[in-house]
């Protein structure tokens, strides 16, 4: 439920999360694992041998983040270099990461958007700038949705992941205003509602399975359980 303290009036810009709030991450990521898994079969066929099933796959992705954490933050290096290792301990060329990632990263890129998803973008379009501010690899021009944004700002290309204040604080820059005049809306209790607040701006969390607030302190500005809901508390 929205809570009395949300400002509206405030508002002069939006920065929003992507992975499981504009669109489901996971049916995603499955397929493209699954995309990647059949490529491998004809072209690395020892690899697609070891690693037989996409849970493998990811097994080894979240090897890699034990192995290099200074990758933690870059999605798409993660992902290419857990590729090379899989590669390399089943003996195939390692040198087919690159075009084995570049096939992946297409697939991610064709997410089924929730189907209010579109309506809610160019609700606060036509409303505010729009900022993107996401964790992961996703690229809203390849998606198609780039025309509802004035900036995207990854973790990736920024270096730096949210819940820190400095990728927030970025966003509002990229438009020209003050942390304090940006809503932030995401899915992630402590990514984007908890890491919105610290940075000093106000915050909707996204709750469509009425989680309760996991955190002690101050809960976001308002909470609501779908996109359309965020629409009907802006309007």
């Amino acid at each position: 439920m929205p809570n009395p303290s949300l400002d509206t009036s405030r508002i002069r810009a939006i920065s929003i999360d992507l992975d499981d709030t504009l669109w489901p991450i996971w049916p995603t990521i499955t397929r493209a694992e699954s995309v990647l898994l059949d490529w491998l079969t004809h072209h690395a066929p020892a690899t697609a041998a070891l690693f037989s099933d996409t849970e493998a796959l990811r097994a080894i992705r979240n090897q890699m983040v034990t192995l290099r954490p200074d990758l933690k933050g870059d999605l798409s290096a993660l992902r290419r270099e857990s590729i090379r290792l899989a590669l390399t301990q089943a003996g195939d060329e390692p040198a087919l990461a690159e075009p084995a990632f570049d096939l992946f990263f297409a697939e991610r890129q064709r997410v089924e958007l929730f189907a209010d998803a579109h309506d809610t973008l160019a609700f606060l379009s036509a409303r505010y700038p729009v900022v993107a501010v996401s964790n992961g690899n996703a690229d809203i021009h390849r998606i198609g949705i780039g025309h509802y944004f004035r900036h995207s700002i990854s973790a990736s290309d920024f270096g730096i992941a949210k819940p820190d204040v400095r990728i927030f604080h970025a966003a509002a820059t990229a438009v020209d205003v003050l942390p304090h005049e940006v809503l932030h809306v995401g899915d992630d209790a402590t990514l984007d509602a908890q890491g919105a607040l610290n940075a000093g701006m106000q915050a909707v969390w996204i709750n469509s399975a009425n989680h309760p607030w996991p955190h002690d302190d101050t809960p976001p500005h308002a909470t609501v359980d779908s996109l359309t809901a965020l629409c009907r508390l802006l309007d």
